[in-house]
């Protein structure tokens, strides 16, 4: 039975209940994990239907899927948040550690201090935030420091610091700080960070006019300066609202397979930062939307009092109509490193409803669904606005989102008309009709050891990867730079000719005149091909240099700053570390043969049965003896085995 029939028999079984699906590929591994409020429904959509060029990518990989059925969309929700942390899957919106936002922390000690963090725990300290960047978090925590006189040192000094002096520290180390001054401060600066700045400046304007009448210039110079920190990093916002509520305000938009994520943190009623996220995704946008918001509060659980969230977004509209609101050039601590995000929200009124209708039919989480899941799981209100300031706010987010994506379209033409104008204009420099497509060589030996090459491609200035190849070098003893250059030469267009394979316009080749040389021989000679020939010299500091042509190698002038010498540099830097990464791994491997062909008792079946079973030299050495029975060796050639790959020096 193949797995097609195997997912038909399985599809028939599916129940019409909400829960998670765990798509697999031919190796079993999980690639996909999805939520679903009728698993039947979603799960077949898979498998019928047409799809868009990044899902058809994800279900040509599906061979085989599991489910988990919950009794509730908010413990789907919560399920595949869980799955998607532990199997990381491929295919997946993912929030990756180095993502995680920055903290700031009060922490629970007898004399506490205030620091900046990215990992939230159960400690009983006091989290405010996240911020958006790390810039913004301790650009606040060093106003805070100035302002209030909690501990500043790690390890509790034997005498009072310059802190002290400076009325930064109530110095814990010598003096008796009872705990009602901590706490005095602890809610200050939590009534700071809450939005209660105003009061602060408003008593700090005071102190320091009384400062000034005793004539006390330093001290009101310093609160003067601790008044325009304050505006400094508070004040730098456009939108405002009644309320002084806490708010995350999202907006997403979708277009050629991406997505784009706006986060708006008002605090207080204020917009004091924004957060955009850009990321490709393979499921059904809404649902892989849901998953990041999901995934977000799971690693960020300092919640605001109230969440909005935008009504489904049709791939290539812009639902946010036109917003009366757009977000400042001026407005700080925008991030826009690519970190995967998702929203629900509360269905509609009749206009919605068709769209929820058509989401139920496929089994999806619809907007009212998944809203109600994250409110019910995070306690705290989770809104569609549906008028009034709040839809504008979220519009004003999709309306970025779309703003985003746009921008990186461009960025990307603009990129692809300047790569492939630098082709065209190296073409012209070398005097050829035209330049299309470039095939560049590389060797890469140690001392003549594992001698191997590589050849990349570039197709009208853009890497063509999927027809790179390597080579091992099989003629070749001893370091012989100008003989691998010929094999490799004739291998690889003996095999043009003989399987009509496309002709490059030109052939680069690492090195000087030598190497030039011997490929002109190769295709001249022996093969009768007459194909442009240049090597690229580099220079003490092995970065390109100069550009040679033709047999005399005769240099070509190339300006430093211009796109040609920079897409010669490209293509230089990537055969080369192509070819350096395939000689590693020839290396590597002959390391561990090396190794295990000098145990006595270990022939070639038996080494490759060990690789195949533990998987690698690592493995093998922290294995047991009783783990080498499966493999019918026996306890004495297993011990023998582990004595003689630990007497062996870590390889490098």
């Amino acid at each position: 039975m193949d797995y097609m029939d195997n997912i038909r028999n399985k599809l028939a079984l599916l129940p019409d209940l909400p829960g998670c699906y765990l798509m697999k590929n031919e190796e079993g591994t999980i690639i996909y994990v999805g939520k679903a409020k009728v698993l039947k429904n979603r799960v077949r959509s898979y498998f019928t239907g047409s799809h868009n060029g990044k899902t058809q990518r994800l279900v040509a990989n599906i061979v085989d899927f599991e489910y988990i059925v919950t009794s509730s969309n908010m413990e789907a929700l919560i399920l595949e948040c869980n799955l998607i942390k532990k199997h990381m899957p491929r295919y997946n919106v993912l929030l990756k550690d180095d993502k995680t936002f920055p903290y700031l922390k009060i922490t629970n000690e007898a004399h506490p201090r205030l620091e900046v963090t990215r990992r939230v725990i159960k400690d009983k300290a006091k989290y405010f935030g996240p911020y958006p960047n790390a810039y913004a978090a301790h650009q606040t925590k060093k106003l805070l420091d100035r302002m209030y006189p909690l501990r500043k040192c790690g390890v509790m000094p034997k005498e009072v610091c310059l802190y002290y002096h400076m009325g930064q520290c109530l110095a814990p180390c010598e003096k008796e700080v009872p705990k009602s001054a901590y706490e005095e401060i602890t809610q200050s600066i939590a009534g700071f960070l809450g939005g209660g700045h105003e009061a602060v400046k408003k008593d700090l304007q005071k102190k320091m006019q009384e400062a000034a009448e005793e004539l006390y210039f330093e001290r009101a110079k310093e609160l003067r300066d601790q008044i325009i920190h304050i505006d400094a990093l508070m004040e730098k916002q456009k939108i405002n609202t009644a309320d002084t509520k806490d708010r995350d305000v999202f907006g997403y938009a979708v277009d050629k397979g991406w997505m784009c994520v706006q986060i708006l943190y008002m605090r207080q009623g204020k917009m004091i930062q924004r957060h955009s996220s850009v990321f490709p995704f393979y499921g059904e946008a809404y649902s892989d939307f849901i998953s990041y918001v999901t995934q977000y509060y799971s690693e960020n659980p300092a919640l605001p009092q109230e969440i909005l969230l935008p009504e489904t977004v049709l791939e290539g509209t812009d639902t946010s109509g036109k917003p009366q609101m757009a977000v400042s050039g001026e407005a700080e601590g925008t991030d826009t490193e690519d970190t995967p995000d998702t929203v629900a929200e509360l269905a509609a009124e009749a206009s919605g409803e068709a769209e929820a209708a058509e989401a139920a039919t496929e089994g999806t989480v619809d907007a009212a669904g998944g809203a109600a899941a994250l409110q019910e799981w995070l306690g705290v209100k989770v809104l569609v606005p549906q008028r009034g300031l709040k839809k504008q706010m979220v519009g004003m987010a999709c309306q970025n989102g779309r703003v985003a994506l746009d921008e990186k379209f461009r960025l990307i033409e603009r990129d692809e008309e300047r790569t492939s104008g630098a082709a065209s204009s190296l073409g012209q420099s070398l005097g050829l009709e035209s330049l299309s497509r470039i095939e560049a060589f590389d060797n890469s030996n140690i001392q003549g050891t594992n001698p191997v090459s590589a050849m990349v491609v570039f197709i009208d200035g853009k890497p063509a990867r999927k027809e790179y190849r390597k080579y091992k070098v099989r003629s070749v003893q001893g370091p012989d730079d100008y003989e691998t250059m010929r094999e490799v030469i004739r291998r690889r267009y003996e095999r043009v000719l003989k399987e009509n394979l496309p002709q490059p316009d030109l052939i680069v080749v690492d090195g000087g005149k030598g190497q030039i040389s011997s490929a002109i021989d190769i295709l001249q000679n022996e093969l009768g091909l007459y194909i442009p020939v240049c090597g690229l010299v580099k220079d003490d500091k092995h970065r390109t240099a100069q550009l040679l042509v033709g047999d005399s190698a005769e240099p070509v002038s190339l300006a430093r700053d211009s796109q040609e010498f920079y897409l010669l540099q490209r293509i230089q830097d990537e055969v080369h570390r192509f070819a350096i990464t395939f000689h590693r791994e020839q290396r590597g491997k002959s390391m561990v043969t090396s190794k295990l062909d000098s145990i006595p008792g270990i022939g070639e079946k038996r080494r490759k049965l060990l690789l195949k079973h533990f998987g690698s030299l690592k493995k093998i050495k922290e294995a047991a003896i009783e783990d080498f029975r499966p493999l019918s060796i026996g306890d004495k050639l297993a011990a023998q085995i582990l004595d003689a790959l630990k007497d062996e020096e870590p390889s490098l």
